[in-house]
């Protein structure tokens, strides 16, 4: 930690808490473009459920020190408890037709007590972060001023390197102020020569800009830049927010543009860096990450953010990565409802049919099926997802059906997990038995 003489107090900052012994298990490996486990090369991509603050101890113990870039999205101290939706083709513009799941709490019994779970946290990313690491930290009015001497504090206050902010549009009701209609990320290097590459994240100039060296040889006061190669963006970023990108939404709350994070992962690593998020929500990092050719860490407490990001990495067809937890969590835990599953067999072909849920879910099946997998020979550890299928964001059902070749005639055991729009996960195993055709 920095030395720094102006630091922040507040009652229980000095119980700090001590770091966690726990180790991580491997729960999951998943394909989404099919295929399996070369060898011993197992996926380098982890999505990890836990408690970030034991999970980030446990990768100390292997990624000490080994992240070039960390994203952090925390609660923001709001004060208020977020749903997610969960229904499909809905509109936009009617909010209370929207069918809502369970999300997430940003509600604090005090703002010490918020201060006491970000602290912690920021020592762990900093611990994390190579020598030539960035943080980018983004939070809102309510945090960031408090959070902004934490970080002065953890890094240095000559590490600081942006205070970013992100500006949207959107409806209001207020009356009594201006809207609040941005979000400040602020960056921090780990050392003193981080990885930045502004070249790569340029934007063209405004056409006013254009049309000024255009009609006069002095505009610029004598200097004339490259204005077919864009200028390096300002520390204010418009991006449109969630709510107007159909394409991107997943309905969880509080999920930033692929935008956004495309601008910080392209300025600021590079092909093959590894990238962390654990407070990885819709998994917005983790698909940027993964389209941008960075290897990636993502972790969430919700096993419903766990969900949302299989199926938005499975939508994607993204590459391969391990589903981590710690041991007494169970990624195959039964639920409420129960699945239907059939399986035909011909010759060493098997084809798994997923024929419904009981009980159904309010919205009713196939809709109410968020994503299902398959792994094909369950050996009772780890379950190998090698299919995938999953509702699409806006409409539409899942396929039912997987076909699987089997190497030779023998017995296997296939098992079939799936997740339903209320957040429930259900898995069922059936015997395969090709020795007896």
């Amino acid at each position: 930690m920095k030395s720094n003489s102006i630091h922040l107090e507040w009652q229980g900052k000095d119980d700090l808490p001590s770091p966690s012994a726990l180790g991580l298990e491997r729960k999951m490996e998943v394909y989404p473009s099919g295929g399996s486990r070369k060898g011993n090369s197992a996926p380098e991509n982890r999505l990890i459920w836990g408690d970030n603050l034991p999970v980030m101890d446990a990768l100390l113990r292997e990624h000490r020190a080994g992240f070039r870039l960390i994203y952090a999205d925390p609660p923001f101290a709001t004060g208020k408890g977020f749903l997610r939706r969960i229904g499909s083709g809905e509109d936009s513009r009617r909010p209370e037709s929207w069918k809502m799941g369970s999300g997430y709490s940003d509600s604090w019994s005090t703002f010490e007590e918020y201060l006491s779970m970000l602290y912690p946290r920021l020592l762990r990313m900093h611990e994390l972060l190579a020598p030539s690491g960035m943080l980018y930290l983004h939070l809102d009015w309510r945090a960031v001023h408090f959070a902004k001497i934490l970080l002065d504090e953890v890094f240095g206050p000559a590490n600081f390197i942006n205070e970013i902010i992100w500006v949207y549009h959107g409806p209001s009701p207020v009356k009594a102020y201006f809207n609040r209609k941005h979000d400040t990320i602020l960056a921090y290097a780990k050392g003193k020569n981080p990885r930045f590459f502004p070249d790569r994240v340029r934007v063209p100039y405004h056409p006013s800009t254009l049309r000024t060296f255009a009609s006069s040889p002095k505009a610029g006061f004598g200097k004339r830049p490259d204005l077919s190669r864009g200028k390096i963006p300002e520390d204010w970023w418009y991006f449109p927010v969630i709510a107007r990108l159909h394409s991107e939404r997943t309905g969880f709350p509080t999920q930033k543009p692929e935008a956004l994070l495309e601008r910080i992962l392209t300025s600021s690593s590079n092909p093959g860096d590894l990238v962390g998020d654990f407070f990885c929500g819709s998994g917005t990092t983790l698909r940027v990450a993964d389209s941008l050719s960075r290897r990636w860490v993502g972790c969430d407490a919700l096993l419903q953010s766990i969900s949302i990001c299989q199926r938005r990495l499975s939508l994607a067809k993204a590459s391969p990565y391990a589903v981590d937890a710690f041991p007494e969590s169970s990624l195959l835990s039964s639920s409420r409802h129960r699945i239907r599953v059939g399986v035909q067999t011909v010759g060493r072909e098997a084809n798994v049919i997923l024929k419904g849920i009981d009980p159904c879910p309010p919205n009713g099946f196939p809709v109410s099926l968020d994503y299902w997998e398959v792994d094909f020979d369950f050996q009772g550890e780890v379950f190998n997802s090698t299919f995938q299928s999953a509702r699409p964001w806006r409409s539409g059902t899942p396929e039912l059906s997987a076909s699987h070749r089997y190497p030779r005639k023998a017995k296997y055991r296939v098992c079939v997990r799936a997740v339903c729009s209320d957040g429930s996960v259900v898995s069922m195993e059936k015997p395969v038995d090709l020795a007896r055709e």
